[in-house]
């Protein structure tokens, strides 16, 4: 695999090498890159004055050079580090894993370990021969005994030009026997869809993508996003949604998806020449059932980048600490395999009882990382939170800066219910001694729909099934009675929670914009005004995007 890694950390690691800094720790999964690293800057003389050695140690080898091995007993850590101390020439000493022996995870503190890394520290800082040690792991762990004197460098996942130069040299390698089919933004959305993959990663998803087939195209996306999944299912906090729903598979929300749909490959390169950044997020309030979590997943169809589940439940725990950390592991895995979208659902119960001290101060403290990420994050994950009862939400998440905006989902309007029964009539009637003489058009969407004033798309979706389920239990074709019969026998949501819909309403209506566009509002108010069960006033500014 090329050599590549980024060029202001080898100059921050030549900087802190010739200034003699003692102890170096580098914290990554990515042995072999920075090993690559840590080597063309220490015998390179234009990246430091003064050559040094290279060895490198590990408890299976003990220490190695370019040339030999040293000896078998330098593997035990105790006699590596007195090999250090002994060492009469210019030298940089990269010790693997020691960090097991700095008391990780219940494992413990090698301290006389600890007390012989302090006592040659005046020996690597003033010694007559120039001597630095490097730590290298998948973690960080720094014994407390030696925290002043340890320098961490973050040594950061590929960046797009790395991608893309590792991108270059695989498809020259290989173009003489695979087809290359990329146009100029599929190859760019390729590139970006690797970033938060290790180098290795990266062109185990490229060759992948390449022998599928025995082509190199813009599908070949799904591909990558494969490599990213296995990413997050190891935090075990977040959750890769694959989602096959598209934006034509929603009835109505017009307003929603057309913001959503301007803002579509906003994390490119293309992009810059308009001197805007890409936008933070979405907060989707409203009624329940109508549609809220479905945007969620079509967005991430829509803009083919991967949708991740945030659990508020699973973030919090029993152990003290250990909720913060959580979230910021979550945190850290989505700009890690952005551009993203992160998925945060209901996200009002998440942090519900903020402020409460029931919990000794753990939901605000979780609350405060969120809301300070949310509001300077840099990395591209698009945040889009549902939540049905928006009251519950502290007033510190709902202002400018958090989300981009917040949008009110409402009652569907006629022309939305008529749309949602066409669709779900579709999907499901495609068999034709089921669908019998029914015709799916407008004669019977409109009569539907209007049977249907105040339901929401979830209880529509029901009345279609339970209907097949009237005619199943029958053994005969669907009927358009048994449509009515279902719908008749239904009582809507917009009844049973009458009140907490009109109060959603007057909250919304001067906090948040309308998912449905001026036009079916205004058909809508036609078909309610006199029809007592609903509030007639409509919540949500109605802005047209």
């Amino acid at each position: 695999m090329p050599q590549r890694y980024n060029a202001k950390i080898t100059q921050k690691l030549s900087e802190l090498l010739k200034a003699r800094f003692p102890y170096i720790y580098i914290p990554t999964w990515e042995e072999e890159r920075v090993l690559d690293m840590i080597r063309s800057v220490v015998t390179d003389p234009d990246k430091i004055k003064t050559v040094r050695k290279f060895y490198v140690w590990s408890v299976t080898d003990g220490f190695v050079s370019e040339e030999r091995n040293i000896s078998k007993e330098t593997s035990q850590a105790m006699k590596a580090v007195e090999f250090i101390s002994r060492c009469n020439e210019n030298a940089v000493f990269v010790l693997k894993d020691i960090h097991v022996l700095f008391g990780v995870k219940g494992r413990p503190v090698d301290y006389p370990l600890i007390r012989k890394l302090r006592d040659i520290i005046p020996q690597l800082k003033t010694g007559e021969v120039k001597k630095n040690v490097i730590f290298i792991s998948p973690e960080l762990v720094i014994p407390d005994d030696m925290q002043k004197e340890i320098s961490v460098i973050d040594f950061p996942l590929p960046t797009i030009d790395e991608i893309n130069l590792l991108l270059d040299e695989m498809i020259k390698e290989n173009e003489s026997v695979v087809s290359i089919e990329l146009s100029s933004k599929g190859r760019e959305m390729l590139s970006k869809a690797a970033l938060g993959l290790t180098l290795q990663e990266a062109e185990n998803a490229f060759a992948r993508a390449m022998v599928d087939g025995g082509n190199l195209s813009d599908n070949d996306i799904s591909i990558v996003f494969d490599e990213k999944n296995q990413v997050v299912k190891k935090t075990g906090i977040l959750e890769f949604v694959n989602s096959e729903i598209n934006i034509e598979d929603i009835g109505g929300l017009d307003n929603l998806k057309k913001w959503l749909q301007k803002r579509n490959n906003s994390w490119l390169d293309s992009v810059k020449k308009y001197n805007i950044s890409a936008p933070k997020g979405v907060l989707i309030t409203g009624v329940p059932g109508c549609g809220k979590s479905l945007t969620a997943k079509a967005m991430s169809a829509i803009w083919k980048l991967p949708l991740l589940n945030l659990d508020m439940g699973k973030i919090f725990s029993g152990i003290v600490g250990s909720s913060e950390e959580n979230l910021r592991r979550a945190i850290k895995t989505a700009e890690a395999v952005s551009p993203s979208v992160l998925w945060v659902d209901e996200i009002e119960k998440g942090f519900a009882g903020i402020g409460s001290g029931s919990d000794s101060g753990t939901s605000s403290r979780v609350f405060g990382t969120f809301l300070t990420w949310m509001q300077d994050k840099t990395a591209p994950v698009f945040v889009i939170a549902t939540a049905n009862d928006i009251s519950n939400l502290p007033p510190e998440m709902l202002r400018k800066g958090r989300f981009d905006e917040i949008f009110f989902v409402d009652l569907p309007t006629l022309r939305e219910r008529k749309e949602i029964f066409r669709l779900h009539l579709k999907k499901r009637l495609v068999e034709p001694e089921i669908l019998g003489e029914i015709e799916i058009a407008d004669p019977l969407l409109d009569k539907l729909a209007e049977m249907t004033e105040g339901f929401v798309g979830a209880e529509i979706e029901q009345a279609v099934i339970s209907a097949l389920y009237e005619a199943f239990f029958e053994e005969r074709m669907l009927t358009e009675s048994d449509l009515e019969y279902v719908i008749k026998n239904t009582v809507p949501l917009s009844i049973t929670q009458k009140e907490q819909i009109k109060r959603l309403r007057e909250w919304a209506n001067v906090r948040a914009v309308s998912a449905t566009t001026k036009e079916d509002l205004a058909d809508y108010t036609e078909v309610i005004s006199n029809d007592d069960n609903i509030a007639s006033s409509r919540g949500g500014r109605t802005i047209d995007f």
